[in-house]
């Protein structure tokens, strides 16, 4: 019978949730280093075969030149723009990213926006912190039976679009791409 090899190393480079450490760990050794500069990242990627980065941690050319035993950037979120493709291409280093891993969050944050400005809630939040309370100035609008516009109806567009329909609203939607 033979022993496992030695358990791969995960450099975590930006905040993720403590769920996301806790499965890496499982399988592979794990060190969380966030807001490493960009020399900083440079060299801590020398000792290890995997980097997950979000979005602050920028996968450089530069930063990428000192990882000799790096296999993969994982990117935990949607996009890839904060690493270099080619330079990770031409060292054989895949990336991959987790393009749906915010999508409800989006979504449910888009229209939390869109509930509160219908309600007027920035506008009642303040005054009422400044003392006063005029209820009729903060009514709003419902949102059943107004049209939401959509300009994209990708992952994002079209969970709006499924709130926006549980509040019995029309939707209209633009998608070019």
């Amino acid at each position: 019978m033979t022993e496992p090899g030695p358990r791969p190393r995960v450099l975590v480079a930006d905040p993720i949730a403590d769920e996301g450490i806790a499965l890496l760990k499982q399988e592979a050794e794990v060190d969380v280093r966030t807001g490493l500069s960009a020399g900083e990242l440079r060299e801590a990627l020398a000792g290890y075969e995997a980097l997950v980065v979000r979005s602050e941690a920028k996968v450089t050319a530069d930063a990428l030149s000192n990882a000799g035993r790096l296999q993969v950037v994982a990117r935990a979120g949607t996009g890839v723009d904060n690493v270099d493709l080619e330079a990770a291409t031409e060292r054989g280093i895949v990336v991959v990213n987790a393009p749906r891993g915010n999508t409800i969050a989006a979504a449910e944050h888009a229209f939390a926006l869109l509930v509160a400005l219908a309600r007027h809630i920035p506008r009642a939040d303040r005054s009422l912190r400044g003392g006063e309370w005029r209820r009729r100035d903060f009514m709003g609008a419902e949102l059943r039976g107004h049209t939401l516009g959509l300009v994209g109806f990708g992952p994002i567009g079209s969970e709006m679009a499924r709130r926006a329909l549980a509040f019995e609203m029309n939707v209209v939607a633009h998608d070019p791409f």
